[in-house]
């Protein structure tokens, strides 16, 4: 039998400031956090039908082998989302209210 020449597969590429899984709409940030919350791989593929368990190791191999650098840009991320939520908050004030009263006045 001949030695063959393994290749490292590659499971995430970046495309506009945003990491994926290769071929699929899946992003690298909802396996990250199911796999920081705990679940399994078995249990994300159930949450992502879409991707196989391989696909999901590969993104958590990729993730531990680059966690300073996936962090930041996890950090990075949820700092624009409260940005962008506080922005919302300020531009739809009455919204906000009518919402939050709703929510109090039903607890």
């Amino acid at each position: 039998m001949s030695p063959s020449i393994l290749k490292a597969k590659q499971y995430i590429e970046e495309q506009e400031g945003c990491y994926r899984i290769i071929g699929k709409r899946v992003s690298l940030d909802s396996i990250v956090y199911a796999f920081l919350a705990g679940q399994s791989p078995e249990s994300i593929v159930q949450s992502f039908p879409v991707l196989t368990l391989e696909e999901v190791y590969g993104a958590i191999a990729f993730y531990l082998a680059n966690r300073p650098t996936i962090d930041a840009y996890l950090s990075e991320g949820q700092q624009l989302f409260e940005t962008l939520r506080q922005q919302a908050r300020e531009n739809n004030a009455l919204l906000y209210q009518k919402l939050y009263g709703i929510q109090n006045s039903s607890s």
